[in-house]
């Protein structure tokens, strides 16, 4: 478990994050200097960074420096209106994280989006970190109640009993070029829901062009809508740690270096003792679209692992070696047996330019026309009729 201290100074803002070997999280010490000295969250020349102190609003129309990590906590509300924009200066450890019983309000237009980006000159996937979110909502990598665990950037905490935990609202809201790296261990993601809520509302949000995972789910029941990803150089969409949620309306477009457009863990495979959840990751998840870089490249669309149940309704899947590859690994993590169950499988699907449609490496015997209902009626997520104005392509 780690511990968080916040050290304010009059002229020098310092955020020491103290970690421990049980997650292999790397240390973060961040300094940022200026700043009001009465507020250090006060913008001053529109830098922001550190811990509010109170609620900070940023204005339409304004762009802000993100000069160190900013976060929220219990009790305090971050506003973002529409078209502010927030430039994030280099460094895996400059990124928003939202805490426990924080809030975001950040709701931007389709012509008006808030946009979160790199302040590079010339800017890359990597740059800076991201956005995290945690809730109190229920996780299966700790039992027990109200017990939580901590996230891999900044060891805060997360998880709960309060399946419809609010954490605010995200809208039309797009975050570029991030993804930093803290250790070969802990990556920050363009959008961590870390055991987020179903009061949070996400609708709108795109990841461009990031590093690592364009949106994560570790455990949490939020549902999103309208999602894009394009360009994520890991996985597009990753869930784990018992989610179960519902995803609508996702487009997923993969550029030259990619891993999966989704990435479905059942438990949370990098906790050695996580192999015997109390519940499995159960997503729902309708009307996507994923499109790859084809089929001649070894690669997956959907790889769904480690115990995860899922249920797709209305697919459409093009430029892969591999539509839908299912693993196993005995009875520590039954994914084949979900697909046995009627907990996971598909319903109406499209395939253009996939050589094989369904990889088993379950151990359990199913074939196609046991996963598959509807082969040649998917029609995917109709991604032209609502990323008008506020998504990058």
């Amino acid at each position: 478990m780690k511990t968080s201290k916040f050290l304010l100074g009059f002229f020098t803002l310092t955020i020491l994050l103290v970690g421990c070997a049980a997650d292999d999280t790397a240390d973060v010490i961040i300094n940022q200097e200026g700043g009001n000295p009465t507020n250090p969250t006060t913008p001053d020349s529109n830098e922001i960074g550190g811990t509010l102190s109170e609620d900070l609003t940023l204005t339409t129309g304004t762009e802000y420096k993100l000069t160190s990590a900013l976060i929220v906590p219990e009790g305090f509300t971050l506003n973002i209106e529409p078209g502010a924009v927030i430039r994030a200066t280099t460094g895996a450890d400059v990124y928003v994280a939202v805490m426990q019983g924080g809030k975001i309000m950040a709701e931007g237009t389709s012509t008006n989006p808030i946009v979160f980006t790199s302040d590079s000159a010339t800017p890359n996937p990597g740059d800076w970190g991201g956005l995290i979110v945690l809730g109190k909502a229920p996780i299966n990598s700790v039992t027990g109640g109200d017990a939580t665990s901590t996230s891999e950037i900044g060891g805060l905490p997360y998880g709960g009993s309060a399946a419809d935990d609010n954490s605010g609202i995200l809208k039309y809201l797009r975050i570029e070029y991030s993804g930093g790296a803290a250790d070969a261990s802990s990556e920050n993601n363009g959008f961590s829901f870390y055991g987020v809520g179903n009061g949070t509302t996400i609708e709108y949000i795109q990841a461009f062009e990031g590093k690592d995972d364009g949106v994560e789910f570790f455990g949490g029941t939020v549902n999103a809508s309208f999602v894009s990803v394009i360009g994520a150089q890991d996985d597009s969409i990753d869930w784990t740690e018992g989610f179960t949620g519902t995803l609508t309306n996702v487009y997923v477009e993969h550029r030259q270096a990619h891993d999966k457009g989704i990435e479905g863990d059942g438990f949370n495979t990098d906790i050695g003792n996580n192999s015997d959840p109390l519940f499995w990751s159960a997503p729902t998840i309708n009307n996507i679209t994923i499109n790859g870089n084809g089929s001649s490249n070894e690669n997956e669309a959907i790889r769904l692992r480690a115990g995860t149940r899922a249920l797709f309704t209305n697919v459409l899947l093009s430029g892969f070696a591999e539509g839908f590859d299912l693993d196993s690994d005995g009875a520590d993590s039954p994914t084949g047996q979900g697909v046995l169950d009627g907990d996971t499988g598909v319903t109406n699907i499209s395939f253009d330019d996939v050589t094989v449609n369904l990889k088993n490496d379950t151990g359990d015997t199913f074939g196609e026309a046991e996963f598959f209902t509807g082969i040649g009626n998917g029609t995917g997520a109709d991604y032209s009729s609502w990323n008008g104005g506020w998504t990058r392509n």
